[in-house]
């Protein structure tokens, strides 16, 4: 971790109150640290392209743009030396050990008060792992989502962003589009990322995404099965 002085952090979340919350105790942990806000998962790809010398991001896994762990598997793939630590509502043993699983530094429910906070981002920012302390990991893993974990992390950060993207039901011509190169890229994207999950569909694709998250990254009705 960086010096006091230029600790850097940005606090993901789409609700302001609890971005003030978040930003009240980081200050109390390390009062001159600068700190940056998103409410969107655009803002925060925005804010990491403009500086991506970023000692930590508080990210919540349910905000606009992002869905259950796509927006912290596209981090951890574009930006693996930038801690992240998940700070959600959703609090489950399973959420809790696919945040870790997936590459998260700790994870921290909203329903804990300012105190914990501070304490939970003290110790992240002393380079160790937190979670809640009540919380029992030690349970065997589902072998299944295991593996679909593992093909998950396989994907590149563009991949990524086009599942995160199929997941809203965009053709792949919008996705295009969005990401500012052609189309056929983008057929070339969606048939690696396929293989990679070892599906036939875009729509399995979305489906298998969904599974990881306990269904937090839901799949909206595609436009058209497939193209």
């Amino acid at each position: 971790m960086t010096a006091a002085a230029s600790t850097h952090l940005v606090i993901a979340d789409d609700h302001p109150l609890f971005r003030d919350a978040l930003r009240q105790a980081v200050a109390s942990v390390v009062a001159s640290a600068k700190i940056d806000e998103a409410g969107a998962f655009e803002e925060l790809t925005a804010l990491l392209g403009q500086d991506s010398d970023i000692d930590m991001i508080l990210l919540d896994l349910s905000m606009p743009g992002i869905s259950g762990f796509s927006g912290l598997i596209y981090l951890r793939a574009q930006y693996p030396a930038i801690p992240v630590v998940i700070v959600s509502a959703s609090d489950d043993i399973a959420t809790i050990r696919s945040s870790l699983d997936f590459g998260a530094s700790g994870f921290i429910p909203k329903r804990f008060g300012v105190e914990t906070l501070r304490e939970a981002i003290g110790k992240v920012m002393a380079g160790e792992v937190w979670v809640p302390p009540d919380v029992d990991l030690s349970a065997a893993a589902d072998p299944e989502m295991t593996q679909l974990r593992d093909r998950l992390v396989t994907l590149t950060p563009q991949q990524v962003r086009v599942l995160m993207m199929l997941s809203e039901g965009l053709l792949n011509k919008q996705i295009a589009y969005e990401l500012g190169v052609s189309e056929a890229t983008i057929k070339a994207h969606v048939s690696a990322i396929l293989q990679k999950l070892g599906v036939e569909s875009r729509t399995q694709a979305v489906i298998a995404a969904a599974k990881i998250s306990g269904n937090q990254w839901r799949p909206s009705e595609p436009s058209q099965p497939t193209g």
